[in-house]
């Protein structure tokens, strides 16, 4: 009880702190921001081997997987950064009403303050630097909470931020619950958090308590449909891809796949051969190929498999799990209870697209979709028709890796976007301005009100 309260006091002393600098102004010069960025990237560069070595030890990453899919989406994200954040930080100018003649009208993004942002053990590098570097572009003080899930990144992430920020201008707070519990209890500016569902509600509801704005990145079972259409061997090769990258333990992976009936077979033959060819004939003894995170997920993930229903893959070793493939899976099953966040692919015939639709609605609106098809009238459909954050046609993934497109959910796949410039604009709020000349004004406004100032009235805002 008396490190927990030490804790906590550590942790309000921090925020204090961060205040305190905030409150000078010091974040506020963009070319003061823009250089800390650019000692980022570079110590980035400087510490990439300590880090891919930290992902390969929490998560069996390759060098090759922690650069493609963390390190280097961190740093095109500083990238379009100190190319794009003058203009971002800038003026924005607006039309003004004849009736506010001869004020002029302008938007002005300012920074929230002191801003937490919650990261996962999935992407523990990338999921704790990549929101950073939208609130600090934004010109927001930081408290960082790393995953007690992902030790050595958390280590790693928390030796490179502090080599490159002063504690009351980034500041990294390793633990779980009561770290979390003890940072939720505090008053923050603003509450970013990427993680499941549940843990997403418990912060949603301690900001409520302080009525702190939040962006919630959570999850839920992506669907990927196929249909008669589709180029069916660089469909199953994308979509191994997309769901076998991490181990399956991505929040945009292809949760299950809707495979119409006349090619389901065949393509569940090209999903096999597609892994083999990614992984070889023994992932569990491919160097490439990643691990779970730790037992208890391990023993989830394998609670989720039918052997009856198993047509490929699913062996345990140590804390290697096989991709796997499951077919005749129905709604009822366990793996369409929850999202599978690992290396289990459902197969799921269906005959009409209203039949895959009813499957989807069947479950909350999904984090991603991804719909391979050379069908104008399905894309159409699909992308109208289904809610969903973002997705992807005729691939997997790609759309959570360009800086210049938003990324987040819907209704409980979470609330809230970044990236790039949509980054800039979650971490800052726009004060909206009219700037009115001292000695020039028009006194239609102005009481006493006469038939004459009416009808003028009604002639400039009508």
């Amino acid at each position: 009880m008396q490190e927990q309260a030490k804790q906590g006091h550590t942790i309000a002393a921090i925020v204090e702190e961060q205040r305190r600098f905030f409150r000078t102004g010091a974040t506020l010069p963009v070319a003061g921001r823009r250089e800390y960025l650019r000692r980022l990237s570079e110590v980035i560069r400087r510490m990439e081997p300590e880090i891919a070595a930290a992902l390969q030890e929490d998560l069996g990453k390759s060098r090759a997987e922690s650069y493609m899919t963390e390190i280097g989406l961190s740093l095109s994200e500083l990238r379009y950064f100190w190319r794009n954040l003058p203009g971002l930080a800038a003026r924005r100018r607006k039309p003004t009403p004849v009736a506010h003649m001869p004020a002029r009208s302008y938007e002005l993004p300012v920074p929230y303050g002191v801003v937490l942002i919650m990261s996962p053990w999935n992407y523990p590098f990338l999921l704790s630097i990549e929101p950073l570097i939208d609130a600090l572009a934004a010109g927001n003080t930081a408290v960082v909470k790393v995953s007690a899930d992902a030790p050595a990144a958390a280590r790693v992430v928390e030796k490179l931020l502090s080599s490159v920020f002063p504690r009351e201008y980034v500041a990294v707070i390793a633990g779980g619950r009561e770290e979390n519990q003890a940072l939720l209890s505090q008053k923050f500016d603003y509450i970013f958090f990427t993680g499941g569902k549940a843990a997403g509600r418990f912060v949603m509801e301690q900001a409520a308590k302080t009525l702190t704005p939040v962006s919630l990145e959570l999850g839920g079972k992506s669907p990927c449909i196929v249909d008669e259409t589709a180029d069916l061997k660089r469909a199953a090769v994308r979509i191994a891809f997309g769901k076998f990258i991490n181990a399956g333990q991505t929040c945009v992976a292809p949760d299950y796949v809707l495979a119409q009936e006349s090619i389901c077979e065949p393509l569940i033959q090209l999903l096999s051969a597609a892994v083999k060819s990614q992984y070889g004939s023994d992932p569990l003894h491919n160097p490439h190929y990643p691990t779970i995170v730790n037992e208890r997920h391990l023993y989830r993930l394998q609670a989720l498999l039918d052997s009856e229903k198993l047509v490929f893959g699913g062996r345990v070793e140590g804390l290697r799990m096989e991709p796997a493939l499951m077919r005749g899976i129905t709604l009822s099953d366990a793996a369409m209870q929850e999202e599978i966040f690992g290396p289990v692919l459902p197969v799921i015939s269906y005959r009409t697209a209203e039949e895959a639709e009813a499957i989807i609605a069947a479950h909350p609106n999904p984090l991603a979709l991804y719909l391979f098809s050379r069908n104008g009238e399905m894309k159409r459909r699909f992308l109208e028709k289904v809610p969903f954050g973002g997705g992807c046609l005729n691939d997997t993934l790609v759309h959570l890796a360009s800086p210049h497109l938003r990324f987040g959910g819907i209704g409980e796949s979470g609330m809230g976007s970044y990236h790039g410039r949509q980054g800039f604009e979650t971490f800052s709020h726009i004060k909206s301005i009219v700037e009115t000349p001292v000695g020039i004004g028009l006194p239609l406004r102005y009481p006493p009100y006469t038939r004459r100032k009416e009808r003028l009235v009604r002639l400039f805002l009508r």
